[in-house]
């Protein structure tokens, strides 16, 4: 029986994906267990995650698979180093792989690019006649029915804070051109059966779970039928969606009757110019507010994200952004300095403007500034940024939007303190 060893590796920078202070590393990521469970019985399947667990170069295996996100390469491409060194067959695949091939083919002997599910039986036959090829291009996106159940038996349940977490949908209709998940899922939304989607949250341990899907609430009516379908169960989730869903009241009250309590929604600006640039038009400022009191009503946390450093953005983006927040007592929030990650339109335009700055690819954690802004300096948008994360977490104001309702309050209470524990890492900044 051959051996195939699964890795996720680790990043040293940044202030997402690392452990947390308890030795946890954060929720599941579906990719490996994914690759896994398309993988023929009479392998051996071992999935080891770097953030927690060393790599042993000296393991006994016949292959290694890596997948990692932009600023996690440079510690996967050390791991498929190590290993070639000890004469083991490394293959690559993922999102930044599959944007640049021939980079990761430095570092590994085959690559896949795009999704797995289309050529990874064809690979391990490959493997095994000896004829492994180079490249494994995935030329046509799957269709979700009947996609294999990720393998979470091969997981240590102990080293995860968020251990459930499935996919109901793929793609993305918008374009948004910071974002690579329409290069690589591609801009048709995908749908599971819903039969399929309730097997597999009915074999969760636990009541708890996470969609990673990019935007839940896509496909409105597959999502009604989806939570529809969840409400008997009495669970507790949240998912990814854009702030258009409050917009659609029986959308709005499905998602809160099913057990969804908080909401992940990508604000990412509040400048008209900024949204139009970066084709997110369809997002808008002006209904903001409203929709944040009608989400807030339903029952369900909010979780917004923002984007520091677009080219609208000057050095009072950072009050205004924070202000915001209070205001309408969003519940919690990530701040992402703009980053333009390889196989997006924005790296591709940044890097004819002669804008990007930086490629050590453990930089693009959206933490660091690696471009030249337009309208500050990059000192300044780093600082802005510190700023904002501490100011948002500190306690007065942690305590001021938690204790807007009574509900959900312990949820808010556990998020803001988790990223709080972030925030306490980053510079403090002084005028």
């Amino acid at each position: 029986m051959k051996k195939l060893l699964l890795i996720l590796p680790k990043t040293e920078r940044g202030y997402w994906g690392k452990v947390s202070s308890s030795g946890k590393a954060g929720f599941v990521r579906l990719s490996l267990p994914a690759v896994a469970a398309l993988t023929p019985s009479d392998w051996d399947v071992e999935i080891l995650d770097a953030r927690t667990t060393p790599v042993d170069f000296n393991m006994k295996v016949d292959l290694v698979g890596i997948t990692a996100f932009t600023a996690e390469v440079p510690g996967a491409y050390a791991i498929a180093d190590g290993f070639r060194e000890k004469g083991v067959t490394v293959v690559m695949g993922g999102i930044h792989v599959s944007a640049l091939p021939d980079e990761a083919l430095k570092h590994a002997d085959s690559v896949v690019v795009g999704e797995a599910e289309g050529v990874w039986r064809q690979l391990l036959h490959d493997f095994e006649k000896g004829k492994l090829k180079a490249v494994y291009h995935a030329d046509a996106l799957i269709d979700m029915k009947g996609m294999a159940v990720p393998r979470r038996d091969l997981l240590d349940r102990d080293i995860y804070t968020s251990y459930n977490t499935l996919q109901a949908t793929r793609g993305c209709p918008f374009n948004c051109e910071y974002c690579a998940v329409t290069a690589f899922f591609g801009n048709k939304f995908r749908t599971r059966p819903l039969a399929e989607v309730m097997h597999e949250i009915k074999e969760f341990q636990g009541k708890d779970f996470f969609f990673v899907d990019d935007n839940i609430t896509g496909n409105p009516k597959y999502a009604k039928e989806l939570f529809k379908a969840l409400i008997p169960l009495k669970r507790i989730w949240g998912g990814q969606t854009t702030i258009n869903f409050a917009k659609n009241d029986e959308l709005l009250s499905l998602y809160a009757k099913s057990g969804g309590r908080y909401a992940f929604i990508g604000f990412e600006t509040l400048s008209e110019n900024n949204l139009r640039k970066m084709s997110k038009s369809w997002n808008s400022p002006d209904g903001y507010k409203e929709a944040i009191r009608r989400i807030h009503k339903a029952g369900i946390n909010i979780i917004g994200s923002f984007i520091l450093g677009l080219d609208e953005d000057d050095t009072t983006v950072f009050e205004k952004t924070f202000d915001f927040i209070m205001e309408n007592n969003i519940d919690a929030a990530q701040f992402h300095i703009l980053t333009p990650f390889p196989g997006t339109k924005l790296y591709t335009d940044m890097e004819k403007e002669g804008r990007i700055t930086d490629r050590d690819w453990a930089k693009y954690h959206t933490g660091e500034v690696i471009f030249k802004p337009k309208n500050m300096t990059a000192d300044e948008l780093q600082r802005g940024y510190f700023w904002i994360f501490r100011e948002t977490y500190r306690l007065r104001n942690m305590l001021k939007r938690s204790l807007r309702s009574p509900r959900n309050l312990p949820i808010r209470i556990g998020t803001n303190f988790s990223y709080r524990n972030k925030a306490l890492k980053m510079p403090e900044v002084h005028d």
